[in-house]
């Protein structure tokens, strides 16, 4: 295709991106390339954007970040199949190798490999992207791109909530982030019989009624344990969404869950977390599920299905959109605080 487009590129080790022209790529043998209509702000991007620790260890400018997007096929290379010009398309954020134990037996999710877009590889926050077409997820054409973009990390709340039996339990959700939210609306999509949402952030306890949340708990104002065995009758909730990655909270979420529940976590500590094992895991007979990404493609499927059949509407969680000139004013949005899911327009 050739010439030149916007691009926002980390630009060098510090805080902060670029908004750069650079080139646009050209889709090579097994890629697709996608004009960008819509890309979301995820919580890996404020991690690369303010470079923390982790950022520093892993990310080597420059690089295109951002990997949450929804874009329209313009291109394909040689040998691809299946996408015609004009498609909607969102991408699974996982580039995996397929050949290794994990791939082969259909967990490809946990690929010893996996290489990351926006992270590994080059990234959405551009006008064009280039992705492996086996990355690729042709939407629904009739879904807002706004609302497509949201396809991955709401992959993410899919995959913890069913990752085990939910329909007539108890879901407690701990950290009430975007993903969080989502998790609050797939599980009470599922049947739950209650869902119960933790956070200290008044704004985002707000926005998880909106999404369905039946029972909200500020954890800076009350004790979640003593309120999740009140609203349970002193048994514990059946199940424990750990979204947080806080090791108090993580704590607090082996403390409520009931005998024999089960708790999923997605949420990242930055240090170790010291539990009580013998107590609040062996004796208690509790399942525990570390979630990674989601599940290459059955989890695609069903986040597709709780969208396009209205189960999950996510348009009350996005709550800011800004265009890709703003990207300053939209990350300092999305780390106030204060906001659901944050788009930028290439």
């Amino acid at each position: 295709m050739g010439g030149m487009m916007r691009a926002l590129v980390k630009h060098q080790s510090g805080f902060g991106a670029e908004l750069k022209e650079v080139s646009i790529p050209s889709a090579g043998p097994g890629e697709v390339l996608v004009k960008v209509k819509a890309a979301s702000i995820c919580g890996t991007d404020v991690h690369i954007y303010s470079w923390d620790d982790w950022a520093a260890g892993r990310i080597k400018p420059p690089l295109v970040f951002g990997h949450e997007f929804c874009g329209e096929v313009v291109e394909t290379g040689e040998g691809v199949t299946g996408f015609e010009k004009g498609d909607s398309v969102s991408a699974e954020t996982h580039i995996v190798c397929g050949r290794c134990p994990q791939c082969r037996r259909g967990e490809a999710h946990v690929c010893t490999f996996t290489k990351i877009i926006g992270v590994d590889t080059r990234g959405c926050f551009s006008e064009y992207a280039v992705m492996p077409a086996g990355n690729l997820w042709k939407n629904d054409p009739t879904l807002p791109p706004e609302v497509a973009t949201a396809m991955e990390p709401m992959g993410n709340a899919v995959h913890t909530v069913l990752s085990g039996p939910v329909a007539g339990r108890t879901v407690a959700v701990i950290g009430c982030g975007p993903i969080g939210i989502m998790a609050v609306a797939v599980a009470k999509a599922s049947g739950a019989s209650a869902v119960i949402a933790f956070d200290i952030n008044e704004y985002r306890l707000d926005l998880a009624k909106k999404m369905g949340a039946t029972h909200l708990v500020n954890s800076g104002e009350e004790d979640p344990v003593a309120v999740a065995k009140k609203l349970t009758g002193g048994w514990g909730v059946d199940v424990v969404l750990e979204m947080s990655g806080n090791p108090v909270a993580i704590r607090q979420g082996f403390s409520m869950v009931t005998m024999g529940g089960r708790i999923s976590m997605l949420g990242l500590p930055l240090r170790a977390v010291e539990l009580d094992i013998a107590n609040d895991l062996v004796f208690k007979g509790v399942q525990v599920h570390g979630i990674v990404g989601r599940r290459m493609y059955e989890t695609w499927q069903q986040t597709a299905g709780f969208l396009t059949s209205g189960q999950v509407d996510l348009k009350p969680m996005i709550t800011h959109r800004f265009s890709l000139e703003e990207y300053q004013t939209a990350f300092e949005q999305m780390m106030s605080g204060k906001s659901g899911k944050v788009v930028l327009y290439p």
